[in-house]
């Protein structure tokens, strides 16, 4: 499709999951985007496989959870190889019930993320501008004028908002001269899509196959006998410059100790891997999410996901200050939401990465002896499988050091910043059984009142929103009930004071408070969440 626009509020550079995640978001809160990307269409080709519940989540809540799993693969179990032989297995199925709806990991490749997000944007007449290349930025204080080049023609334009989501090689944050700190690990890898015929793996199995300089892996993907190798290249193959398939396997035949053969190649490559992050998520009227901000080791599928959670995140604030409805200081809470969740990641990431890779002899005896006895132990204890979902899962991310956290309350497992739990509840008012996520599916911020009230509260509470806070604030009620006694005791209720809770677009508290206070939240959308009413 040729670009012909003069002037868009959005330019999203960039066409992969973090890119199509901003401009689906942006699309549901009622912008429409321009996204670009100098790519000549879709590819199959896709090194991020693992789609973690907080992703799912955001699916769900734009509607297209169901058609994702329909055309995933739950990892049931991981397996720790240690010569061949299964050292230690972990079931992975349900790991997280009651946590979330989506209590495991779903195996979904890139590619299909992908074209799911493609598919929500053209359901909503917002095409991708294919092999269309940013090849200049300028800034002002307004905006940023760009230089687009396709293969016909060069264009100029201007946007109000600019998101850099053009990946590790980015030309966004190059173009804003924003340092790309870190470094490269020394070894060089392969990646491998093929389908295997008696391989003996299962088809819902991780096995992972670890000796003293390196390691191999099998993911399955969706496709029946189709698996996802990966590993670390031997010194020996390291400097070859033509390097195929068959050169690899013998290695990892020896590493695995079994026949790998292989029916078909769907996709070979080598590629270095590097752990670095931007030095700033912003210039001026420019953003960076995803790979252009921050690239690590692939431990944990964390990578594409964490992307997602960026543009997740900047969207809906971005969104309500294009639409007047947020003052333009509440985008300064991007980058100090972001960047400690991509430090902690990074450094997490790097450290097991390091131990998985490392050849001293110690480390070699503690790989093969010591950590399948010590998981074996952790995963037999019910509370640190949670801890570890959690924290895979990116559940566990919370913004209790944001400036758009506000607590005032007493509750300390609960508190502003964090995730709203997912809890199961049943409406009195419907009559039916829902969870607290399902009433943060529409656009906006959600305020959830718990206790004893009387008709005439909830009428001044709804007259309250209508006069102020139409179409930006959802309201729920949850009222005492055995139903719901779960609910009130995770969120220490005081049934007589009552308990009010501002849920972000982004379904994390902002807002928790021992009482309903109308003056209290209104102090927190207009001086915090800097509401404009």
């Amino acid at each position: 499709m040729q670009f012909n626009r003069e002037h868009t509020q959005v330019l999203i550079v960039g066409a992969g999951p973090s890119g199509l995640m901003m401009a689906a978001q942006l699309v549901r809160l009622g912008v429409h985007p321009v996204i670009i990307d100098s790519k000549l269409g879709p590819t199959d080709e896709s090194k991020a496989l693992a789609v973690q519940a907080r992703s799912l989540e955001i699916y769900r809540q734009m509607g297209i959870a169901n058609g994702v799993i329909k055309n995933g693969k739950q990892a049931e179990e991981v397996v720790f190889n240690e010569n061949g032989k299964p050292a230690a297995n972990f079931v992975m199925e349900n790991m997280g019930e009651e946590e979330t709806p989506f209590p495991y990991i779903l195996l979904y490749p890139q590619s299909r993320n992908e074209r799911a997000l493609l598919d929500y944007l053209t359901w909503n007449t917002c095409p991708v501008y294919w092999g269309t290349t940013l090849t200049s930025l300028k800034q002002d204080p307004k905006g940023a004028e760009v230089t687009l080049q396709t293969d016909k023609q060069t264009s100029t334009a201007r946007c109000n908002w600019l998101i850099g989501a053009d990946g590790a090689h980015s030309f966004v944050r190059k173009q804003l001269q924003i340092p790309f700190n870190g470094d490269t690990y020394s070894h060089n890898f392969y990646l491998a899509d093929v389908t295997l015929r008696d391989h003996g793996l299962g088809e819902k199995q991780i096995n992972l196959f670890l000796v003293r300089k390196g390691f191999s892996a099998f993911f399955p993907m969706p496709e029946a006998k189709r698996y996802r190798m990966i590993g670390n290249l031997p010194e020996t193959l390291e400097n070859k410059k033509e390097l195929a398939i068959n050169d690899v396997l013998p290695g990892i035949e020896k590493i695995t100790g079994r026949n790998i053969a292989i029916e078909k190649t769907h996709w070979f490559t080598r590629y270095r891997l590097h752990h670095r992050m931007a030095e700033r998520f912003r210039a001026e009227r420019c953003f960076l999410i995803g790979d252009a901000a921050h690239i690590h080791s692939p431990v944990g599928g964390q990578g594409m996901n964490t992307g997602l959670q960026d543009a997740y995140n900047l969207a809906w604030k971005l969104a309500g200050v294009i639409k007047g409805q947020l003052d333009k200081k509440i985008l300064e809470s991007y980058a100090a939401e972001r960047i400690p969740v991509a430090k902690k990641l990074l450094k997490t990431t790097d450290r097991m990465f390091s131990l998985v890779l490392s050849d001293n002899w110690l480390i070699a005896l503690i790989k093969r002896w010591v950590m399948p006895y010590l998981l074996k132990m952790a995963w037999g204890n019910k509370n640190l499988r949670t801890v570890f979902f959690r924290q895979v899962s990116q559940i566990a991310i919370n913004y209790r050091d944001s400036p758009l956290s506000l607590h005032v309350s007493q509750a300390g497992s609960i508190r502003a910043g964090d995730r709203l739990p997912f809890f199961r509840v049943f409406d009195e008012k419907r009559n039916e059984e829902t969870d607290l996520h399902e009433w943060c599916s529409k656009p906006g911020f959600t305020f959830i009142a718990m206790g004893r009230l009387t008709e005439s509260d909830l009428f001044a509470l709804a007259k309250w929103i209508t006069q102020k806070y139409a179409g930006m604030l959802n309201f729920f009620y949850l009222p005492p009930s055995a139903k719901n006694q779960n609910v009130f005791d995770a969120f220490e209720v005081n049934e007589k004071t009552g308990k009010s809770v501002i849920v972000r677009p982004d379904m994390h508290i902002g807002f928790l408070n021992d009482r309903i206070d109308m003056k209290l939240m209104d102090n927190y959308l207009i001086n915090v969440a800097d509401v404009q009413v």
